[in-house]
């Protein structure tokens, strides 16, 4: 039952990286866009694609960390006091990132700037606060190391880093994706480099990683070596095929691609990491928590995913379908309305005249 409760965990997290990473990878792409006049569209179409759903990815994030601390709360007590300082980071860049990007509308520069840098800083924390778990950085008791210095090493910063290039890697692709939804073909060139180049730069770094694990990790490494590598191999191969779709203008398939690369690495580190939750000092079956609170947990667990993954999956439907755009203000001139809406990334409807 505490491999079950694991598992249950692993696939918050990976829901989490997906999905949350892909809005994440659209800030990111927000902060390198330019100035107002030239980076007014590709914003435009981020705003147009985030806005539905930018707040609905967060529910991964409070699931993963539920689980963790009602299931292994001697693994939570460990992680939350070795690693206060990259989660309180995180926690505020995904507060400031939220309101940033509503109040951006009134306050550009302001604003814009903070929902960007958010954006960046936000997976970086989360990463290098995973990278401090697989590293051994954080050991079993209370306190499990030291805030200050456990979430600072190579293999932190490494996936820190890496989790900043995932997620811009996956935006990069899903906005390909929405520019030929609405029919920009600079756009979509626009991002289809970005995506291009955001994978080269992702598997560069995680062909250097697997020589800082080796030094740095070496537990995690010979976990890679011994059960991950079929997890590695199967993620560069969604990502070579990725790569070879998004060059060749292909948009289907390669949105399942960019999440299959993403999902393989978690599932390697996962393996790699099996059995322990803290490598070599607590295992899965050593923290987990009573037999009743597990079986609970699971329950609630199955619960929350059979009424969340209905619900998201309604959201993206009709946010593919374009039935979420936000329209016009009734109570404003279509003039107002309009401003800062590059003319070429509206909807059929933008110009119809307004109800009476």
């Amino acid at each position: 039952m505490s491999t079950i409760a694991a598992l249950t965990l692993w696939f918050g997290v990976t829901c989490c990286a997906v999905l949350g990473g892909a809005d994440y990878g659209a800030g990111s792409w927000d902060l390198t866009a330019g100035g107002a006049k030239r980076g007014g569209r590709p914003r435009a179409l981020i705003d147009q694609a985030m806005t539905p759903v930018f707040e609905a990815n967060n529910v991964w994030l409070i699931f993963a960390l539920v689980v963790l601390w009602t299931a292994f709360p001697p693994a939570f007590a460990s992680i939350m006091s070795a690693l206060f300082v990259p989660m309180a980071l995180a926690a505020a860049g995904i507060v400031l990132r939220g309101c940033a990007f509503v109040f951006r509308k009134t306050i550009r520069r302001f604003f814009g700037a903070t929902f960007a840098l958010s954006s960046l800083l936000t997976p970086f924390f989360l990463g290098a606060a995973c990278g401090a778990v697989a590293s051994g950085r954080v050991t079993a008791g209370d306190p499990g190391g030291d805030p200050l210095t456990a979430w600072v090493g190579p293999t932190p910063l490494l996936t820190g880093a890496l989790a900043v290039l995932c997620a811009a890697f996956l935006a990069a692709v899903f906005l390909v994706f929405d520019a030929r939804r609405a029919g920009d073909v600079a756009l979509e060139r626009y991002f289809r480099r970005r995506a291009i180049g955001s994978a080269v730069a992702t598997g560069l770094l995680a062909i250097a990683g697997v020589y800082v694990l080796e030094r740095d990790a070496p537990f995690v490494f010979e976990g890679l070596v011994r059960l991950g590598q079929p997890f590695i191999f199967f993620s560069a191969a969604c990502g070579v095929g990725c790569l070879t779709l998004v060059a060749s203008g292909i948009t289907r398939g390669a949105r399942a691609l960019a999440i299959g690369a993403v999902v393989a690495v978690l599932a390697g580190w996962g393996a790699a990491q099996y059995p322990f939750l803290l490598p070599t000092s607590l295992s899965i079956a050593e923290g987990a928590g009573a037999p009743a609170t597990l079986r609970w947990v699971l329950f609630a667990s199955l619960s929350a995913v059979l009424t969340v993954v209905p619900a998201l999956a309604l959201l993206f439907a009709l946010d593919a379908r374009g039935r979420l755009a936000a329209r016009p203000s009734r109570r404003l001139p279509v003039a107002i309305a309009d401003e800062g809406v590059p003319s070429d990334v509206r909807p059929d409807w933008w110009n119809a005249s307004p109800s009476r």
